[in-house]
């Protein structure tokens, strides 16, 4: 009788101790806990005049060459999260954006929200990034934005830095959103040390690739450099003070 009851104890704090893993491992930390320690950047923290551009989902055979063209009109640099899928259907397209200077980022490779599969999609793309530029990615923007324990130690795990973008400045072009609009938004919170997000595939992203010279306009008057997510990270006072 005695053993019984011990083996359902041990049973029950064995499901305990279970279910206390997986909510630690999940709920653990927010956003603030994660900035202090480094483990995922959304800005910069700087006096200088800098702003990155992001683009997810791409690259795409329409809409990325398009994007391209304009920032090389500009002479703006960009960072670009794409998808390992997308890269193996236009390789080109990617290493045109290295050789213009942007930079290339992990986006999964088949835009995964399933944690069971995110380890594997993250190395999947990273060897199809460093199959076309001999390089590879240090950065990773998990798909919609979401983050916790696990997403992080997966990304660490695979040499990926998480990278989401300031509370203000998604541009939401991945709705209905127009182009007048998508540029308002951007103009209207911009701030040094920001990190924006827009898409070049997902779907019609016209409005986008209209909306980025008024952008670029207004940064170009404001005397904004619009860099590469790497290099803001360089200049963010708290990753310099630590």
């Amino acid at each position: 009788m005695k053993k019984k009851i011990l083996y359902t104890i041990t049973y029950l704090l064995l499901i305990f101790c279970f279910f206390f893993m997986i909510h630690e491992e999940i709920h653990a930390k927010n956003r603030f806990d994660f900035e202090k320690d480094g483990d995922i950047f959304w800005d910069a923290k700087t006096e200088e005049k800098v702003i990155a551009l992001t683009f997810d989902d791409g690259p795409h055979s329409k809409y990325t060459p398009a994007i391209l063209n304009i920032l090389s009109e500009y002479g703006a640099k960009a960072t670009f999260f794409v998808l390992g899928a997308h890269a193996e259907k236009f390789p080109d397209i990617i290493y045109r954006q290295v050789m213009e200077g942007h930079e290339i980022g992990n986006h999964t490779y088949d835009h995964t929200t399933k944690l069971s599969r995110l380890s594997q999609e993250m190395k999947e793309t990273s060897d199809i990034i460093y199959a076309i530029t001999g390089n590879r990615p240090k950065l990773f923007r998990p798909v919609g934005g979401e983050y916790n324990n696990a997403i992080v130690r997966k990304a660490k795990e695979n040499q990926l830095h998480p990278v989401l973008w300031s509370w203000d400045q998604d541009t939401k072009d991945w709705g209905t959103t127009n182009y007048k609009t998508i540029a308002d938004n951007v103009i209207r919170n911009v701030s040094p040390g920001d990190v924006v997000l827009f898409h070049d595939a997902g779907g019609n992203r016209e409005e986008t690739v209209k909306a980025l010279p008024l952008i670029l306009d207004y940064l170009a008057e404001h005397e904004y450099e619009t860099i590469t997510v790497s290099e803001m990270m360089k200049k963010d006072e708290r990753i310099t003070e630590n």
